[in-house]
């Protein structure tokens, strides 16, 4: 039923949940993985063009980061990518390059909680995304604790 799945991760905390359960779903149906970062192209053209390239580094730095913490914990292959553009754009676009079966993401990203139940990007994959899309909330301290319990 999956075979490719796509992980969408900004390396934020809120994404550590999504990248485990993402996991676990590829490793029961034995899928292939793949993990993106996307820099988002009005971060980096809003800025001031004195430090434009120097942000475009930092940013990349920080994908290869996001990305390196994905293959850490994976117990398969994970094939990487650093794109850049309008990160709801770029992540359905890789979706459909790779023929992915689900797109797994956080709910909230590094820009926290400006919208009331998903985040923006989050918003948008799921609304505009032929993929079907696993979004996945962060636990808070509490509900780790009653999780860890049943399990």
């Amino acid at each position: 039923m999956f075979d490719t799945v796509v992980i969408a991760t900004d390396g934020s905390e809120s994404v550590e949940r999504a990248v485990t359960v993402a996991l676990d779903l590829a490793a029961r149906f034995d899928a292939e993985v793949h993990a993106l970062y996307v820099i988002d192209d009005s971060d980096v053209g809003g800025s001031p063009e004195q430090v434009r390239d120097q942000l475009r580094d930092a940013l990349e730095d920080a994908g290869e980061e996001a990305l390196e913490t994905v293959v850490d914990h994976a117990d398969r292959a994970v094939d990487t990518a650093v794109r850049e553009g309008k990160p709801v754009r770029e992540i359905c676009q890789y979706a459909e390059d790779f023929d992915a079966d689900v797109i797994a993401m956080g709910t909230r990203g590094r820009h926290g909680e400006h919208s009331f139940l998903l985040g923006s990007v989050a918003e948008g994959i799921v609304r505009r995304c032929p993929t079907p899309v696993l979004t996945v909330r962060q636990l808070d301290a509490d509900e780790e604790a009653t999780a860890d319990m049943r399990a």
